[in-house]
């Protein structure tokens, strides 16, 4: 499997917990690729995809990723793009996170809206899978919809849930 591409810079206490998080994960199994700046400090033993930009938390989430082109986020969704990893995360500006995601892979076919999905831990069984956690503050009954299918393929494939409940 492709690693997952990790944005160093974003969340309040970047990049320290970031790589720190990313050791964890490499530690349990899990190929991590770091995008930041050349020479970030920590990063040893890390392959890392150059960013000489970053979309700070105040910043406006379209625009910023339409003109900050080698910001952390943006590179990040180019390395799912191109095939150089299966996913990507970061802590930082969540809107900027969306919006690189849709401007730089697109959406899968036939969803019209995105969504995030969060995993609610509840004691004794399976998470709780939540959507659409903040992405959209207004929805239309088809974007329902999709984020229950959604869901439900997440919950099954995630954690093996067959038939959830939506």
């Amino acid at each position: 499997m492709l690693p997952i591409a990790v944005d160093a810079l974003g969340g309040d206490k970047a990049p320290g917990e970031i790589i720190a998080g990313a050791r964890e994960a490499v530690a349990a199994g899990i190929d991590v690729i770091l995008v930041g700046p050349r020479g970030l400090a920590g990063c040893e033993g890390f392959e890392l995809i150059e960013a000489s930009e970053v979309i700070e938390m105040h910043e406006d989430a379209a625009s910023s990723v339409r003109n900050k082109k080698d910001s952390t986020l943006v590179r990040a969704a180019e390395a799912v793009r191109d095939g150089k990893a299966s996913a990507m995360i970061s802590a930082g500006n969540t809107g900027a996170t969306m919006a690189s995601a849709l401007l730089r892979m697109g959406r899968i076919a036939g969803v019209k809206r995105p969504a995030i999905a969060t995993p609610i831990p509840a004691p004794g069984t399976t998470p709780t899978v939540l959507l659409d956690a903040g992405a959209n503050a207004e929805v239309e009954p088809e974007w329902l919809v999709q984020f229950g299918l959604m869901g439900s393929v997440y919950a099954d494939a995630r954690f093996g849930v067959k038939n959830p409940r939506v």
